[in-house]
């Protein structure tokens, strides 16, 4: 999974388009982007392919989500993309600027999904977790089960990892072990926030992949991180000996936008459509990846084993602190960027 990518910055793009295996019968096309490599791959394989062939569609790619490309494109009147995978603080932006198509919800029937995960723009694609990921050999017994005891570096020693990126939810995780509660997180006491990092900066490694996270946590390095639950999952599931620790979870998510004058913006909804309509689909993936569906009724489709490190299951929902508030970050992503590389770099 990605979770690098910043709004902010031009990035480097695929520029040849793949065709998937879905090939239709006729000139209609879908041009779906997301963030890339094997997660992308399932993405499509589980839950684009199957409605292309049924649709008589023939399905491109490209990838990484860039969103200096994307609002290039949409500002230059030369739009090649269809469908894109972004983060909710810039969903938000893109429709608020008019760079995204609204959607029509007489065609995309948004009322089985969370509201908070719903713009006028924007439908979510999957959910994850801002879990405590710990590395199960350094803490065999007992570990951090809360962020106040995430924050105690003489309670449960070691580094500490967490992602470089503002909206990330170090902050809210910063709050939550400051005490504040989380009906009152947002918005945000960033002053706050910081003075409680101060309290273990010299014990924060920060990565910037997923790859790191999960080497900063295996190998002991940083036994505890703020991790994305599906990165521990796959980490497990290939013999790492990590966990997640799901109480005071923060939930967040992946939304899909059509940039404004997408050629293909009628399949682009039709197939939002299908998606939201098709739980299996949505469990075909996260059987894959750890990553949740945006449906309850996608629960009863998603392998026992898998549905235990889902935010979707009952039990894992039931001990979530809150949902991150990209409405929030929308205003406030740049501001609070520039003052966490200044931080960082002290």
């Amino acid at each position: 999974m990605r979770r690098v990518l910043t709004a902010g910055v031009t990035l480097m793009t695929v520029s040849a388009l793949a065709a998937c295996g879905a090939a239709g019968s006729g000139d209609e096309q879908l041009t779906v982007v997301m963030w890339g490599g094997a997660d992308q791959k399932t993405h499509v394989e589980e839950a684009v392919e199957p409605w292309a062939e049924d649709a008589g569609v023939t399905v491109k790619q490209d990838s990484p989500s860039d969103y200096a490309k994307f609002r290039a494109q949409v500002e230059s009147g030369n739009v090649s993309w269809d469908v894109v995978e972004v983060e909710p603080n810039f969903a938000h932006t893109a429709c608020e600027k008019g760079w995204a198509e609204k959607l029509d919800t007489e065609v995309v029937d948004t009322s089985e999904l969370k509201a908070e995960e719903v713009t006028d723009c924007a439908i979510p694609v999957l959910e994850y977790a801002f879990t405590i990921g710990y590395n199960t050999e350094t803490f065999p017994g007992d570990h951090p089960t809360t962020w106040a005891e995430f924050f105690d570096t003489e309670k449960f020693p070691g580094k500490r990892g967490f992602w470089k990126y503002a909206t990330g939810a170090m902050f809210e995780a910063a709050l939550l072990a400051d005490g504040v509660a989380p009906e009152d997180l947002y918005p945000l006491d960033i002053d706050r926030a910081f003075e409680k990092l101060d309290t273990i900066k010299d014990d924060i490694v920060f990565y910037e992949t997923g790859e790191q996270q999960q080497q900063l946590v295996a190998s002991g390095e940083a036994p505890l991180v703020q991790a994305w639950n599906g990165r521990i999952f796959s980490a497990a599931q290939e013999g790492q000996p990590v966990a997640n620790e799901w109480n005071e979870h923060l939930l967040s998510y992946d939304q899909l936008v059509i940039p404004k004058g997408a050629p293909n913006a009628d399949q682009a909804m039709d197939w939002m459509a299908w998606y939201v309509d098709h739980p299996e689909a949505q469990a075909g993936y996260a059987n894959e990846t750890g990553y949740g569906p945006i449906t309850e009724d996608a629960v009863e489709h998603i392998d026992e084993d898998v549905l235990s490190e889902l935010p979707t299951s009952p039990e894992n929902a039931a001990k979530r602190a809150a949902i991150v508030d990209y409405a929030w970050w929308a205003d406030n992503y740049d501001e609070v960027t520039e003052r966490l590389n200044e931080w960082a770099a002290q």
